[in-house]
């Protein structure tokens, strides 16, 4: 089975205490995509200027990446964001957003991509997040992403938006902000009675906490010696998480659980260097060595 991202896709500048590096793959669908494709066929909604390098169209062909949803507009500038991260990576500060062409992004899916069966709405407006649930026909699986910004600005959005999707991931923040409660266990339930059948709240360093009406699940993060760039960390587990899925075509309690670890495992990979420049030179073996890492060191 194939999975749809639909999401951001731009360019970023980034700075830590150690390095800085220009014109980097950046936005929520580009980190998703980059990921998913280690499990399954990938196909990417977004949009982008014709300033983009070709070496990072090159280099989704090479993970084959089906781009017919990418659009790319003659005269017109990608999308840009400049941030820097202070130490210990606990605060991230915004220098500069350009939004550019992606504040005319109106996605518009092909009919083949209207049948995917497994979807994951990165983190975008709410508004059009909704607009592609719209479009699709007869989707198994929908997993959604936010972030602090819709949840003040688009409550009631968001709110729909959660009671649409499968499953709804934020990080604890987030959920936080969402729900107004202390309580991470208190703000998951409050989102379950919202509609999705599972809730997966992000902790960072601390792993994740998978919810649904009669179970959960803590998950812990692979640790990593040398963090490099968080940036994208949550997309890239959720991409892995909902193309896992995918892969096994089969969501049963038992596969979302090793869906949620693959996410972590994918995450711990793409913060050792800066954008996705990490994932391009690993394999599946790698990836499986991680995951057999966790499992053997939290089984009791």
């Amino acid at each position: 089975m194939s999975v749809l991202i639909v999401g951001s896709t731009g360019l970023d500048d980034i700075e830590t205490l150690q390095s800085k590096v220009y014109r980097v793959m950046g936005g929520s669908a580009f980190y998703a995509s980059v990921a998913a494709s280690f499990f399954c066929p990938t196909r990417l909604v977004g949009i982008v200027g014709d300033d983009l390098p070709q070496e990072h169209l090159n280099f989704l062909k090479s993970r084959k990446i089906d781009l017919s949803g990418l659009q790319i507009v003659k005269g017109e500038k990608t999308f840009h964001w400049s941030g820097i991260y202070e130490e210990n990576f606990s605060k991230r500060r915004t220098i500069s957003l350009s939004l550019n062409v992606f504040e005319k992004f109106n996605p518009r899916l092909n009919d083949r991509f209207r049948e995917t069966a497994y979807i994951f709405l990165a983190n975008i407006d709410p508004h059009l997040q909704l607009s592609v649930l719209n479009q699709l026909r007869s989707p198994r699986l929908v997993v959604g992403d936010t972030m602090n910004h819709w949840i003040f600005d688009k409550k009631e959005k968001v709110t729909e938006l959660m009671q649409r999707v499968d499953i709804m991931i934020l990080n604890d923040e987030e959920v936080k902000d969402y729900t107004g409660e202390s309580s991470l266990w208190k703000a998951g339930q409050k989102i379950l009675k919202i509609g999705p059948r599972f809730v997966i709240i992000k902790k960072g360093e601390h792993g994740a906490v998978m919810l649904g009406k009669n179970s959960v699940f803590f998950a812990p993060a692979f640790p990593v010696e040398n963090v490099c760039d968080p940036t994208g960390a949550g997309d890239v587990f959720a991409g892995s998480f909902t193309a896992y899925l995918a892969r096994r075509n089969n969501f049963s309690w038992t596969n979302l659980k090793k869906a949620v670890i693959y996410g972590t495992v994918m995450a711990s990979l793409n913060v050792e260097k800066f954008s996705v420049t990490a994932l391009k030179n690993i394999n599946f073996k790698l990836i499986q060595n991680r995951f057999k890492f966790l499992k053997k060191n939290t089984a009791f």
